[in-house]
């Protein structure tokens, strides 16, 4: 028999439908009459005949037809909602998509797995699994160190040892034993009175992310959860029912604990909880519409579900994963913006940059060669202007190997690698010891001062380019017309683009001011030094999205530099990264609405597929091939000592031995 969830006011009722012709109407006034069941004013009406009402769906909130048969019109166990004619939003309200999930709506239920083991997890893998391109299993060895882990846990609840979290309070209550009949409910307990985080939930992409290293952690076997309740924790993840997590509230020690909280709160059957298919709904309905049910926690499972500092270390892999592309990506904007203002590339010469071989600098550098060697791409804007008497640039094109330097993007890779791997729990499980042992790896210092040296390496990114696009934009430094449009005076062209880059610079700058050299007591003084790590993350993906938005309004006025320069033409890549951009944003001829130009240009940089750096890779990589010898693909932002000795002509006998 069909049955369908429906959101009337602030209350889920399950509706069963025994008869399918029932019209949408009929589904509505049923949910209705509900509603009033359960009130003891009937909600306020007389009678269900009188209540004027709309319903949607609460997956994309698309009208329905109230004469439409539910078969013709909904599937099995969909959510809806009854919107009441008069009704205030109410403060509880749940918003039936998360913001941003546009983006998300195009998930399809992923057919390959990724097997967990605790170990082998990597950032690329963590980002995919937020973009929902995979399931996940776990390998035979982390089944068999879950279950050993266990029987710890339960020979200590079989002897009635006192060990914290297990049969004992928490924080301030540690001293405080737990019968044996209430260990369950401690657990319980501490999910509920943990989950007190404040803010917009995570999207989709982050919360899956989060959950998928949640379950990598535990994969380890040092937590003492049960193999059922990891079982049905991926099983969840796998349904892409993910709970609602608000962003706010936690200071990076004793780990991740409102937002993992609120993640294990979701699992048991409560609060909030998003899938692809229902919407926000509460956690038991969305389980339910999956075929899942809510998880019943075991002793120390509650502790195991929620400490660790999974939200920083997620948040944080996808910060390096988008630093990365916007740096590669940063380069070809650059070169694009030098051909356009006609700069030299004398300062990119490879001896210049083999007297200081820094990580990174020498493979920006051999970027812009790549791009702009007239040589080998023949140029007829670089031609034009062969026999001028400019001998440098300013700063802000001659200096950005120098600038944008791939070492912060190493280092944080580098660690971020590594805390994929950690085990970030306050109660550790040594199953070959036959005990538990409580210690600090819970503490998000280390992520947190990496993720604040993140955005200060990355926000510089955008405060250059910032200046190059005033750069553009000044006809005494560029030589082209006032803010890149004709008819200047009628035509404002560039000007408030400009201004809007400099906004998010200037927001940058405050941005970057570290959060993990603040600390505040908390916990009656028991965790008493913190490492304000989730602000560190939170802040980190905001200035690497406002360098994204710089980046995507300079490419856009280096493209219209570039009008003004026809009929010559540029190198061929970049000739190739120019008509990109025009296949989705036209020439300025006069002036328009400006906000969607810059979005088009901004999702040029963020998609995988079709975006610069797509479009200028095999160029780059050709030109590797043809001018190093025997070299070989490599990661853009990661580089070793050897290549960057091919790359910048530094004699192996004469290096500094050792990281540079």
């Amino acid at each position: 028999m069909p049955r369908y969830t429906v959101h009337v006011r602030g209350e889920w009722l399950a509706v069963p439908c025994l008869n399918p012709t029932n019209t949408i109407r009929w589904l509505g006034k049923e949910a209705v009459r509900r509603y009033m069941k359960n009130k003891p004013d009937n909600g306020g009406f007389a009678s269900v005949e009188e209540v004027k009402f709309y319903i949607r769906r609460c997956k994309g909130l698309g009208l329905l037809d109230l004469d439409d048969t539910v078969e013709d019109a909904l599937e099995d166990n969909e959510f809806v909602e009854v919107v009441i004619e008069g009704d205030i939003m109410s403060p509880d309200f749940i918003p039936s998509q998360p913001e941003g999930v546009h983006l998300y709506s195009k998930y399809r239920e992923p057919e390959q797995y990724i097997s967990l083991d605790g170990n082998s997890l990597t950032t690329e893998d963590l980002v995919n699994l937020g973009k929902g391109l995979y399931k996940i299993k776990l390998t035979p060895e982390a089944e068999a160190k879950v279950k050993q882990s266990r029987e710890v846990i339960e020979r200590i609840v079989k002897e009635q040892t006192v060990v914290y979290g297990i049969t004992t309070g928490f924080g301030k209550f540690a001293r405080t034993v737990i019968p044996n009949s209430k260990l369950m409910d401690l657990q319980v307990n501490l999910v509920r009175s943990h989950s007190a985080g404040v803010g917009k939930p995570l999207s989709p992409e982050r919360s899956r992310m989060l959950l998928a290293l949640r379950i990598n952690v535990l994969a380890k076997g040092y937590s003492g959860i049960s193999l059922e309740t990891l079982q049905q924790v991926i099983e969840a993840f796998n349904a892409s029912c993910l709970p609602y997590i608000p962003e706010k509230g936690t200071v990076g020690a004793s780990g991740d604990l409102a937002p993992l909280s609120h993640l294990a709160l979701g699992l048991i059957g409560e609060g909030k909880m998003w899938s692809p298919k229902s919407g926000w709904a509460y956690a038991k309905y969305v389980l339910e519409a999956h075929g899942l049910r809510p998880i019943t926690l075991k002793p120390k499972e509650g502790l195991a579900l929620i400490n660790g500092t999974q939200m920083i270390t997620s948040l944080g892999c996808e910060a390096v994963e988008r630093a990365g592309a916007i740096a590669r990506q940063a380069d070809i904007i650059a070169a694009l913006t030098l051909e356009v203002l006609k700069g030299t590339t004398r300062a990119f010469d490879t001896d210049i940059h083999a007297v200081r071989p820094h990580r990174g600098q020498a493979e920006v550098a051999f970027r812009f060669r790549s791009l702009l060697d007239s040589d080998h791409h023949p140029s007829e804007i670089a031609e034009s202007h062969r026999f001028c008497d400019r001998v440098q640039d300013a700063y802000t094109m001659r200096c950005c190997p120098q600038v944008r330097t791939d070492f912060s993007l190493s280092v944080m890779q580098t660690v971020f690698h590594s805390c994929l791997c950690l085990n970030f729990s306050l109660k550790m499980v040594f199953a070959e010891r036959a005990e538990t042992i409580s210690g600090g790896n819970f503490h998000g210092e280390y992520p947190a001062k990496a993720l604040d040296y993140l955005a200060i390496g990355v926000h510089e990114l955008a405060a250059i380019s910032e200046r190059r696009i005033e750069r553009l934009c000044n006809p005494s430094l560029s030589e082209l017309p006032a803010f890149l449009v004709t008819e200047g005076g009628l035509n404002s062209g560039f000007m408030i683009a400009h201004c809007t880059a400099a906004a998010l610079v200037s927001e940058n700058k405050a941005l970057c001011h570290p959060s993990s050299v603040d600390s505040l007591s908390t916990s009656a003084a028991t965790e008493d030094h913190v490492s304000m790590g989730g602000w560190a993350a939170r802040k980190a993906l905001r200035v690497i999205e406002h360098v994204e938005q710089v980046l995507a309004i300079e490419l856009l006025a280096a493209c219209q530099g570039i009008e003004f320069l026809r009929p010559l033409r540029t190198t061929t890549p970049l000739e190739k990264v120019y008509d990109l951009v025009r296949s989705v944003v036209r020439p300025w001829m006069k002036d328009r609405f400006m906000a969607p130009d810059i979005e088009a240009a901004h999702r040029l940089l963020v998609e995988q597929k079709a975006s610069v750096w797509e479009v200028a890779q095999p160029y780059i990589e050709k030109y590797r091939r043809e001018h190093i010898p025997e070299s070989r693909p490599i990661s853009p932002t990661a580089f070793s000592l050897g290549l960057l000795e091919r790359n910048a002509g530094v004699d192996r006998d004469h290096k500094h031995q050792g990281e540079l």
